[in-house]
């Protein structure tokens, strides 16, 4: 029988000084994603590790709706985000011969006008449309830095 690894989610929502994190809970982290396809993307983290939605405590889910809140208006005051896109999708984890999944959460803010910031341009092209699965939009520490600097401004 093979070694279990460690959750990579368990490894992240455990970090201290993650240069990445905008805000946490009790129940949740708030990451910056190193995507920046869709200026503002994040990760939300649960800090228990549980595999499906439906596990969520009732105190989770009530923090949750709170962190909604709170990023969704930051990145609104920040970046002029017109609306959200959440997913929980969980795929990755089943792709392993033992699937061990971590809920969290991918929000993709989405713009209907261009956005410029620190000198670059965001065009959101599907706008109104599903959000693209293209990764390629890797953003430097520094960039990632600067945005979350910016959203803090906002929370």
């Amino acid at each position: 029988m093979g070694h279990k690894m460690k959750c990579h989610i368990c490894e992240i929502s455990e970090q201290k000084d993650d240069p990445y994190l905008i805000f946490e809970t009790d129940f949740w982290r708030v990451l910056l994603s190193y995507n920046q396809r869709y200026l503002g993307r994040c990760y939300i983290f649960s800090k228990r590790h549980f595999g499906s939605i439906s596990d969520i405590t009732e105190e989770e889910n009530a923090d949750f709706f709170r962190v909604v809140k709170k990023i969704e208006n930051a990145i609104k005051k920040t970046f002029g985000a017109t609306m959200f896109n959440w997913s929980c999708l969980m795929n990755d984890f089943y792709k392993e011969e033992i699937p061990d999944p971590h809920v969290h959460w991918h929000m993709k803010p989405r713009y209907k006008n261009k956005i410029l910031f620190d000198g670059k341009i965001f065009e959101d092209k599907e706008f109104g449309h599903h959000y693209s699965r293209d990764d390629k939009n890797v953003a430097t520490k520094e960039f990632c830095a600067k945005i979350v600097e910016e959203i803090k401004k906002n929370l």
